[in-house]
């Protein structure tokens, strides 16, 4: 069965196994690299996990408890800091082992249940022009395209997409 658990100091270590896997394995995803974040220490990853776990922001870990807890899933949302009625939906990343099982799906649930209780109307979303399955995905949970491009900052030869989707309220 699969569990959400928002990332605190708690599960930190573990995030952090989730967080490096990710960027190995899905590299054009994240605006970040695994050359940059496997240099962190445990004491930067406590802090980022204290960080994320605040009223503005949050990061989700799906673990699999089938699997013996096994960490599949991360994603998470934040408040815009200049909008707070749009969220920006953020590191999503599914285990190869897990995709096509809901996963995905259930952490866009939770982070755009979280956006709503906070009262944003609008959860926009980047994602890479050479990612289609992600596109695919994105479409699938009610997503569009907005037209706004940018270069992916690790690339510029490739570009991120902007996509959003109402909030529907409660």
């Amino acid at each position: 069965m699969i569990t959400l658990e928002p990332i605190t100091r708690q599960n930190a270590l573990i995030f952090k196994a989730a967080r490096l896997r990710a960027l190995q394995d899905a590299p054009s995803a994240f605006g970040s690299t695994y050359a940059k974040e496997s240099q962190l220490t445990d004491a930067d990853w406590f802090k980022r996990a204290a960080d994320w776990s605040g009223e503005r922001k949050i990061l989700y870990l799906a673990t699999d408890g089938d699997a013996g807890n096994a960490p599949c899933g991360i994603g998470g949302t934040l408040l815009d800091p200049d909008d707070a009625i749009r969220a920006q939906l953020v590191s999503m990343w599914t285990a190869p082992t897990h995709r096509q099982r809901g996963v995905g799906r259930l952490i866009v649930n939770e982070a755009i249940a979280w956006a709503r209780l906070r009262g944003a109307h609008t959860v926009q979303l980047m994602v890479t022009s050479v990612n289609q399955t992600a596109i695919t995905f994105y479409h699938r949970l009610g997503f569009t395209l907005t037209g706004r491009t940018e270069p992916y900052p690790n690339d510029p030869a490739v570009i991120e997409y902007e996509m959003s989707r109402p909030v529907v309220p409660l």
